[in-house]
């Protein structure tokens, strides 16, 4: 155990005894913020400012339990009325979200956390249309936003998540899930795309950014556990509580399960705190600290016979040199925000010590320092008689890699294959302005520059690593409208320019490359490049909350797997490819009144997810205009509840795959298609204590859960994750 994270389980227990009393209203069954909760009193009378907020709308992120949710009490702003200035409320996190003329969403703790065992990302992101998101063994999910990252078959590439607005991915863009503890947040946003320009992202799958409560949050204090399939526990724990101009939280998780499958346990330990300081009403300072402990057993991928006949079963390669995956991550930050009357100011510096000790086809043994720093202001007036916002800022992120393999002799490290050490390098710059020609129709315009570097120095390699550097200088401009068409309802179209940077990983090692083409080392990847063309519109009602968005990307430079040796895939770049699709969700209440009538009936809620991918090459000299592997065409995810004004709702939910999707480029196999469903049951009024028992795949059904990609497949390829099967879990949280 890492020192640096070995305190960990201690420190679970200890957040029991740092709680401090909170004085909260009960939030009923509502799930969402409203849309008339204010932002936070700046100097000037509100009085004198322009009524634009009056217009503004949340974005329609649903909850599982219905769209509404409760505004916070006045009452959790602990012994003052002060707010946390640097973190948004959900409320306030929403109407600034809906500033974006595309596919964004937020989605509340309140829409999972309370309702499901909440183990992995799938369970956040799981009614997010575009995205998918799929388990593959412990945290590891396969994740996709609009088509990215296909070819990656380890780890996640295409999209870039943060922490509280701090990187999880490597500075040279890889990222891992094991960070992500589904307990910890108070909401998550998510940015499609271009529209993730704020953040320095560069990629066709945008960002995510998991935000944690503070001390000054409604129910800073609360204990949670969780059990069920597999031998699964969970003990989650938080504390927090404001002091005059202090406030501070900490959160804290013990898990393990046996997993599904054969040679899949595993186990983590993960805190996350953080402390501010409000120098004057309009300065805040506050300080993060994020450490992981997570040890995991990998079962590997096997063929489709195997996933479907007998998907506990192991690949035999993964039990005999016990392939395993354990991180040790330690991540500490600092953001300051500044406020003036119409001018917000957000300083931040970080820095992360992650330790990746990864047994597989070699002895992965990797330290990743990263480090970096933001800055970004936001200015909002009435400039001549018209609204105006004006947003731009910069963001650095850049690390060293010290990369060391050794022969895997059973689990356990042999002799050394190769040492590397690795620069990247991110520097990013961005602006965007919004201007209000009409109240209610605002015309934007950004850009970002991008400088990135990618520098390979091998000190030793057996394993045919070359020495290389590669710089990347891109401009990425984006420019739309946004129209509210009254305070519930938008329209919205863009057209934006995304671009990824290839990562160490995106290479053709000289050893294994096909002796027919020729050698492709890392820094001859090309960057990935895409323009995206999007239009759709969003609603929130009481009864009923909708959206819809199409898109078409079309992408330059695809980084996919063209062909592979000894049964691997090499990402190299494709020449065009498009992916375009359709994104829509809708919530609403189908009945009414059903046994209770009155201002507050109970209610039968359907809530629908729908996702139509089509990905595919563009005249490839190779693959001529095939299927683009590792996606499902459909993916529909559906919920019924029957909800009483008491708290208690239950009732049935379905994922289903309709048509089986290609796994290899020259589309020659499939996985299969599948449809599973769960029922779930539970009581939350919004009080101190919630509950819920979930039932999943309740038929038992044998299904291809998510596949890695090649070129060409054969029938004994091992590219596929067979889906868990049924499994019951329950769990119960008491907060105050």
């Amino acid at each position: 155990m890492s020192s640096a994270v070995g305190p960990l389980r201690a420190c679970a227990l200890a957040t029991a005894i740092l709680s401090s009393p909170v004085n909260a209203q009960s939030n009923g069954q509502k799930q969402l913020p409203p849309v008339t909760v204010e932002a936070p009193q700046q100097k000037r009378d509100a009085t004198r400012r322009p009524s634009r907020d009056t217009t503004r709308s949340p974005q329609i992120a649903r909850s599982r339990r219905g769209p509404d949710t409760p505004a916070q009490s006045a009452g959790n702003q602990i012994g003052a009325s002060r707010v946390a200035l640097g973190v948004l409320s959900a409320q306030q996190a929403l109407k600034e979200i809906n500033n974006t003329p595309g596919g964004v969403a937020l989605v509340p703790a309140e829409a999972y956390r309370n309702s499901t065992v909440a183990n992995t990302i799938k369970d956040i992101l799981d009614y997010v249309p575009g995205v998918f998101a799929q388990p593959k063994w412990g945290d590891d999910t396969r994740l996709s936003i609009r088509g990215s990252g296909l070819s990656r078959n380890f780890h996640l590439r295409g999209v870039q998540l943060y922490m509280d607005g701090i990187p999880i991915n490597t500075s040279d863009g890889y990222g891992d899930f094991q960070e992500i503890d589904p307990t910890a947040y108070k909401y998550v946003e998510v940015y499609k795309g271009g529209n993730a320009l704020q953040f320095g992202a560069n990629s066709l799958g945008g960002a995510i950014n998991f935000v944690t409560p503070t001390g000054r949050d409604q129910y800073p204090n609360g204990v949670s556990v969780d059990f069920g399939a597999f031998n699964t526990r969970r003990l989650q724990a938080n504390a927090g509580g404001a002091n005059g101009s202090w406030d501070g939280f900490v959160t804290a998780s013990t898990q393990a399960s046996d997993g599904f499958r054969d040679h899949s346990w595993g186990s983590s330990n993960r805190i996350s705190a953080n402390v501010g300081y409000q120098i004057s009403p309009d300065v805040e300072t506050r300080f993060y600290l994020n450490a992981n402990e997570v040890r995991q057993r990998i079962p590997g991928s096997v063929d489709r016979t195997t996933a479907l006949n007998s998907p506990t079963t192991a690949a035999p390669v993964n039990v005999a040199n016990d392939w395993q995956r354990n991180i040790d991550t330690v991540r500490v930050a600092n953001k300051t925000t500044i406020r003036f009357e119409d001018t917000k100011i957000e300083l931040g510096a970080f820095g992360v010590d992650r330790h990746l000790m990864h047994p597989i086809f070699q002895w992965l043994d990797y330290r990743y320092k990263d480090y970096g720093g933001f800055a970004k202001v936001t200015d909002d007036r009435v400039i001549g008689g018209f609204r105006n916002r004006f947003v731009a800022g910069f963001n650095v992120l850049n690390g060293t890699i010290d990369a060391r393999q050794f022969v895997n002799t059973g689990g356990l490290k042999g002799a050394p294959t190769s040492s590397l050490l690795q620069k990247p390098e991110n520097y990013s710059a961005f602006a965007e302005n919004s201007f209000y020609f009409l109240p209610n129709v605002a015309f934007i315009a950004g850009t970002q520059y991008l400088f990135a570097v990618r520098d390979q120095h091998v000190n030793f390699s057996t394993n045919g690593d070359l020495n290389g550097r590669s710089t990347f200088s891109l401009w990425s401009p984006k420019t739309g409208l946004l129209w509210q068409v009254d305070p519930t309802w938008q329209v919205f179209g863009n057209i934006s320019r995304s671009a990824e940077v290839p990562s160490f990983g995106e290479s053709v090692s000289p050893n294994f490359l096909n002796p027919a083409l020729p050698n492709i080392p890392f820094f001859l990847i090309k960057p990935q490049t895409a323009t995206t063309f999007e239009v759709g519109t969003r609603m929130k009602r009481p009864d009923y909350a909708w959206e819809l968005t199409f898109y078409r990307s079309n992408i330059d430079n695809e980084l996919l797997c063209l062909y592979s040796a000894f049964g691997n895939c090499n990402v190299t770049n494709a020449n065009k490819t498009i992916h375009q699709g359709v994104e829509t969700g809708a919530g609403a209440a189908i009945f009414r009144e059903i046994f209770v009538g009155g201002a507050a009936p109970d209610k039968i809620w359907l809530n629908i997810a729908y996702t139509l991918n089509d990905f595919r090459f563009d005249n490839d000299p190779v693959f001529n205009n095939n299927l683009l592997p590792g996606a499902p065409r459909h993916f529909v995810r559906a919920e019924l509840l029957y909800k009483h004004p008491n708290g208690v709702y239950f009732g049935p939910n379905l994922e289903w795959v309709p048509q089986a999707y290609y796994v290899d480029s020259a589309n020659t196999l499939m996985t299969s298609a599948y449809a599973i469903w769960g029922l779930k049951a539970g009581f939350d009024n919004g009080g101190p204590v919630t509950g819920y028992i979930e039932a999943r795949n309740i038929a038992n059904k044998a299904y291809i859960a998510s596949a890695s990609i090649i070129d060409r497949a054969t029938s004994t390829s091992p590219l596929f994750e067979p889906g868990t099967g049924r499994a019951i879990y329950a769990g119960v949280r008491y907060r105050w």
